[in-house]
């Protein structure tokens, strides 16, 4: 039965798409069997990693009930991956009915067992979308950068994460808050961090040790529709991710 992890934070630009990425291709190289579901309506993930986006069927058209979930399926290089769709953007008006929050994990109830790890990229907000997803999910990985807003939102994701155990899914966990983009050398890095532990500490959220450091590779590796460890497994990015991974899986994440 495969783990379902979401990665999230409500605030854009923190590198969740590049996350879920580097985690579901460093899986892969490891030998598990991984599926990465892109939810947010911009569809960055599908094209980041050679996806076919124009002809084949979305999360949108499996969680209408149009297409069945393994048919949505597509097998890359990284990972197999079900790609967005922009039509996910009306999701908040189109689907109403009671138990809309249950309609990811009963799509992927089906595929669970062909799977070690299901991952799921969100939008960056709170809404329906990402709701399914923490219904769905096991463990969230909340990546941050090292800024002062990105501190405002820990506590307002907490609240919906305990919503969420509350009434839909009281196995969820939040697995950490990873660093993303972070400089070890510069005062306002070493700040936000310190804060950022204390926040977590206080709501009883750990942090993963290791971070994330900013690198051109991430972009690059995009452009061409590579994952940063095929790209280049020498560069910083790849080598902290790798890192990251050996530590969410020492976690038994």
């Amino acid at each position: 039965m495969a783990k379902v992890i979401s990665i999230s934070n409500q605030k854009g630009g923190v590198g969740k798409t590049t996350t879920t990425c580097a985690l579901a291709a460093g899986l892969k190289k490891r030998g598990y069997r991984v599926l990465a579901i892109d939810l947010d309506p911009q569809g960055n993930l599908g094209f980041s990693v050679g996806a076919d986006t124009e002809t084949s069927a979305s999360i949108y058209n499996v969680l209408k009930g149009e297409v069945k979930t393994q048919y949505a399926i597509q097998k890359t290089d990284s990972m197999d991956i079900i790609i967005s769709s922009i039509l996910l953007s009306g999701i908040e008006l189109e689907f109403t009915n009671t138990g809309r929050e249950f309609l990811l994990k009963e799509a992927i109830q089906p595929i669970q067992t062909f799977y070690d790890y299901i991952l799921l990229d969100t939008p960056p907000n709170l809404g329906i979308l990402t709701i399914n997803a923490f219904t769905a999910s096991d463990h969230i990985v909340v990546p941050m950068i090292s800024d002062i807003f990105s501190l405002q939102g820990i506590a307002q994701l907490y609240e919906t994460v305990e919503r969420v155990k509350k009434y839909c899914n009281p196995h969820l966990s939040i697995a950490g808050i990873l660093l993303t983009r972070f400089n070890p050398r510069t005062r306002l890095s070493r700040e936000v961090r310190g804060t950022a532990e204390l926040i977590a500490n206080d709501l009883k959220i750990s942090m993963f040790e290791n971070y994330i450091r900013s690198s051109v590779s991430a972009s690059e590796a995009q452009s061409l529709q590579q994952n940063v460890f095929d790209y280049d497994a020498r560069s910083h990015i790849a080598q902290d991710y790798g890192k990251f991974i050996d530590e969410l899986l020492a976690r038994g994440v």
